[in-house]
């Protein structure tokens, strides 16, 4: 017999400690690009904001 007989595609591949040790972490690129989204869209906000106070000024 073979082993693709007994083959369970639910199974986990990896010991249980290693899965719940990658799960907890956020893959770093992914983090870096949230961290520049947020910096980024804050600079956004900032500058339309900055619009709108001059614009009101007059």
């Amino acid at each position: 017999m073979s082993d693709s007989e007994h083959y369970d595609p639910l199974s986990p591949r990896h010991p249980k400690a290693a899965k719940d040790s990658q799960e907890r972490r956020m893959p770093r690129g992914l983090v870096i690009r949230l961290f520049a989204y947020l910096v980024v869209g804050h600079v956004i906000a900032a500058f339309l904001y900055l619009l709108f106070v001059v614009a009101g000024a007059e």
